[in-house]
């Protein structure tokens, strides 16, 4: 019995009656009432054109199982010598792909043995060499997907590195045996995939050659617009789905590393969210598929866009990155319920722009001091926030203390603005810009305790809201320690105490000695607008219906 997922490989001809399959996975159950099996199966390659003969069998219950005995006055040929005739002139790779047992990658985890993958290389990264307290070394990460649409990501490290630098080339498919998976870093990920593959210079990666190819579905975990805000300024990708509102023309924009001019297109969806959202598409998809989105904004079309970047530009915006994927018009149910939603409903609906909500105070982004507001309490008390994926929120509260014997800042590097080691000759040593500088800056990185009504809770604070908090920059609070007489110094700490801010937060949690802890950063700070504050107590008024 073939599961209902493999009804297309009947209709377009590649599993034909008198065919000969591979089964890859399968499932046995029980017939309910009697004492018979049936096989179910859910994953299958075909290996041969239809015989010119059918193969009969009789089955045998024994008590070892089910026997399959071929009744040798029908068939001249067993299936065997036929797949032998047919495949000997093959490509050792070839026939080994007839024999070994592929797994999906949805079906990988850390506690698998011996595994063989299939994939296609559908990312690759630059080689990066790297420094550190331990020596040199060079690192390089791929993306790879299976014939399901499963993606996930692979990291390479000095030799093994070197060794398959040049072995991986876009596009190409690959069985891949001999690595092992961990639990993905989410906040590094920029795939869908709990796991990550780490492949040493043991691993093996052999091209499928001789192969019929395959072209990895793609597979979308779309994000309503209404709830972008968490993955804003992180490095994690997500995917959207919307109608098309407007499209603007192509502009150029002068790219500051390397002054070079390069095509872009904003684009803006909405969803049943009844929210908006402006997409920045780059180069060739500024150009062509935008292009195309310009000739049939009339027509309203749905857009799928895969691994979009989301910043804090205008409020919330998004931004293609070199491995976007954009599908128009998708035949999907996703696609469907949205055209059906816009025709009936959203097209006469006046929406709003997810970035509106931002107080006056707010101009450099982010999302409102007035929406998801919690007190502390609510965050400290629940633990386990923010252990599936980074949570935000708005709180009012006050600094109440900090302590004056912690490091406050770090050397950063001016470019940058990553930190730099003091060079045994002379200068600051940069890891990432892979140079060293006669001078660097201070930037803050602190740590102190906020007091709202309801409770109290340690917060992390960087770099400009550290600042703006503190009031002076890091370089000038550096100048004001170094005096002989610090009582300035204690001053200025103590001017920032007890004054009242609007933040908005990010709670995650963070492993610290293989124990997990809750960790609030703030992401940006704003004075209490009093009016704003008022109003939203009038609304909870209003909400309570006293």
């Amino acid at each position: 019995m073939l599961q209902s997922s493999l009804a297309s490989e009947v209709i377009n001809g590649n599993i034909q009656n008198l065919g000969l399959i591979r089964v890859v996975d399968y499932t046995l159950n029980d017939i309910p009432n009697k004492n018979e099996k049936y096989l179910i199966v859910t994953k299958c390659e075909a290996v041969s054109p239809p015989l010119e003969a059918e193969v009969k069998v009789e089955v045998k219950t024994e008590s070892a199982g089910v026997l399959l005995k071929p009744k040798q006055e029908v068939v001249t040929k067993s299936a065997a010598q036929i797949i032998h005739e047919q495949n000997g002139n093959m490509a050792p790779s070839a026939r080994m792909s007839m024999t070994r047992r592929v797994h999906p990658l949805a079906s990988l985890n850390p506690y698998q043995g011996n595994w063989t993958i299939k994939v296609r290389l559908t990312s690759k990264g630059n080689m990066r060499h790297y420094k550190n307290a331990r020596g040199e070394g060079c690192v390089f990460n791929v993306e790879l997907t299976d014939e399901d649409g499963t993606q996930i990501q692979a990291t390479m490290f000095n030799e093994a590195a070197k060794k398959f630098f040049d072995v991986f080339e876009m596009g190409k498919v690959y069985y891949i045996s001999k690595g092992t998976l961990k639990v993905a870093n989410k906040q590094f990920k920029t795939v869908q995939n709990d796991y990550e593959m780490t492949l040493n210079e043991y691993s093996q990666v052999e091209e499928a050659v001789n192969e019929a190819a395959f072209i990895p579905e793609t597979k979308f975990n779309f994000v309503p617009i209404d709830q972008l805000g968490p993955y804003v300024n992180q490095k994690e990708l997500i995917d959207v789905i919307g109608v098309v509102q407007s499209v603007s023309p192509t502009m150029s924009i002068r790219r500051k590393i390397d002054n070079e001019s390069i095509p872009k297109r904003d684009i803006t969806i909405a969803d049943d969210t009844k929210k908006t959202v402006v997409i920045s598409l780059w180069n060739t998809l500024a150009t062509d598929l935008g292009q195309k989105l310009l000739d049939m904004a009339g027509e309203s079309p749905v857009v799928a866009i895969k691994s979009l970047r989301v910043s804090d530009f205008q409020g919330v915006s998004l931004s293609t990155v070199n491995k976007s994927i954009i599908e128009i018009n998708p035949n999907s149910p996703d696609s469907e319920k949205l055209k059906s939603w816009f025709q009936t409903e959203g097209k006469e609906t006046n929406m709003e722009s997810i970035g509106s909500n931002l107080s006056p105070s707010m101009k450099n982004g982010g999302r409102s001091m007035y929406t998801d507001r919690v007190t502390l309490d609510q965050i400290t008390s629940n633990p386990s926030l923010g252990e599936e994926k980074p949570v935000w929120y708005s709180v009012r509260a006050c600094m109440s203390m900090i302590r004056s014997d912690q490091a406050m800042y770090y050397q950063a590097c001016k470019t940058c603005l990553k930190k730099v080691t003091e060079d045994m000759g002379s200068g600051y040593w940069c890891q990432a810009c892979q140079k060293n500088e006669s001078d660097c800056s201070l930037r803050y990185i602190l740590s102190a305790k906020f007091t709202d009504t309801s409770s109290g809770a340690w917060f992390s604070v960087f770099s400009d809201e550290a600042e703006k908090l503190i009031g002076c920059s890091a370089s000038e609070l550096h100048d004001l320690k170094s005096q002989d007489d610090s009582n300035d110094f204690q001053t200025q700490l103590k001017k920032a105490t007890w004054v009242p801010y609007c933040f908005r937060v990010m709670v995650a949690q963070k492993e610290y000695n293989n124990e997990k802890r809750q960790r609030i950063t703030v992401k940006s700070i704003a004075p209490v607008d009093f009016a704003a504050e008022s109003k939203m107590l009038l609304e909870e008024l209003s909400s309570m219906k006293v």
